[in-house]
């Protein structure tokens, strides 16, 4: 373990300031106009070769140049925030009604700003550091846009790599897994079409509701009949709505939604088949008809072996040790990025907090150093130290 380098140290308050200020202005999505300018701004401050904006919608994209030729390597932080209302009573909590920074993506955005002051001021490398930073990954697929507006090859990027704070992992220290990490996230939405009838007079029509409960069980022997124990799926059902709030009427139809979470291509084939088959045949057992749509989420977001030992390699010298970590089924659009280029993805740990996507998450400021540290250990041990 090493210990933080000064300039690292000295800058933590003013980065933290950063942060807190990207707290206080949440914003959603795409919609990041606030934090992406001042992104731009600062990188531009720092004496970055090149900056572009408007990438994937809003996202930035920035060029250190080292001191001679070489390989490029990406760096990559989210900037969007949640809609959830903010309850942490912190005083730079958020300003924006319903939305807050709920999964630390302020601190990503900081630290790799932290990153490329120091970088930008040192240049102990050879090659080039590209620094990516993107809007809407909660759910709006900006890692993908960014990958579609030419990132991987306008900049010419060979490796990428990304970071995110994690509670319940001990304050900066680090955790990885090579292969799959987190999960491809699909959705879907089931509706369930019968016959309207009064509740004293079942025989008369044909009861969706009977036929979604069924459906419902039904699609739980997914995971528990026609899944490979060994394999990771979660089938959910998470809301189901009836066309009919009254007691004593049964509904035409009733509507059911929920994901499936899998860590592999071939068992998210599965799911869906065994979704599409159920669907078919459960409902027509009671008369009834079942449409579903699906709705394609993230893709399983896959670590590469050698860039993973490399991440953990940098982390270690960082902290001292770099756990492995367990897999997630939770999703990360940054798996669009990994598809495109050899690269991986570690957790920094957050400590004892609430978890991300609660009221009550705030990043912690005090793994401020331990993230920039990696960032640069990455970039200059990768790129070669002068």
């Amino acid at each position: 373990m090493a210990p933080i380098r000064n300039r690292i140290a000295e800058l933590q308050d003013e980065i933290a300031a950063w942060r807190r200020d990207f707290h206080a202005n949440p914003e959603l999505l795409f919609d990041v106009h606030r934090t992406a300018g001042i992104v731009a701004e600062k990188l531009r401050e720092f004496g970055c070769d090149e900056v572009t904006e408007g990438i994937g919608r809003t996202g930035v994209v920035a060029v250190i140049e080292g001191r001679g030729p070489g390989r490029t390597i990406g760096l990559r932080a989210d900037m969007d925030a949640l809609p959830i209302t903010e309850a942490t009573g912190v005083p730079h909590a958020s300003t924006a009604p319903g939305v807050m920074h709920a999964c630390g993506h302020d601190g990503h955005t900081a630290m790799l700003l932290g990153a490329a002051r120091y970088l930008s001021e040192t240049r102990n490398f050879d090659g080039r550091i590209v620094l990516i930073f993107q809007p809407a990954e909660e759910g709006g697929g900006g890692g993908r846009e960014m990958c579609e507006d030419g990132l991987m090859s306008r900049w010419g990027i060979d490796e990428v790599y990304g970071m995110h704070n994690w509670p319940g992992v001990p304050l900066g220290t680090f955790a990885i897994s090579p292969g799959p990490f987190f999960a491809a996230t699909d959705q879907f939405e089931i509706e369930v079409v019968g016959k309207g009838a009064h509740a004293a007079k079942p025989h008369e029509g044909v009861d969706p509701v009977v036929a979604a409960s069924h459906l419902v069980l039904a699609i739980q022997s997914i995971a528990s009949r026609h899944a490979d124990p060994v394999e990771q799926v979660v089938v959910s059902v998470t809301a189901i709505e009836s066309s009919s709030k009254a007691f004593n009427v049964i509904p035409p139809r009733v509507s059911l939604r929920g994901t499936v979470r899998t860590m592999s291509h071939e068992m998210r084939a599965l799911a869906r088949e065994r979704l599409d088959e159920i669907c078919a045949h459960v409902p027509a057992a009671f008369g009834a008809r079942a449409e579903i749509t699906h709705l394609d989420g993230y893709p399983v977001m896959a670590n590469h072996p050698g860039e993973t030992a490399f991440a953990a390699e940098a982390a270690t010298a960082v902290s001292g040790d770099c756990a492995e970590a367990p897999l997630i089924m939770g999703g990360e659009d940054f798996a669009y990025m990994l598809e495109e280029r050899p690269g991986a993805y570690i957790l920094l740990g957050n400590g004892d907090t609430a978890p991300v996507h609660h009221p009550e998450y705030e990043f912690d400021d005090a793994a401020i150093p331990m993230g920039v540290s990696w960032w640069v250990e990455v970039a200059e041990r990768r790129l070669g130290r002068q």
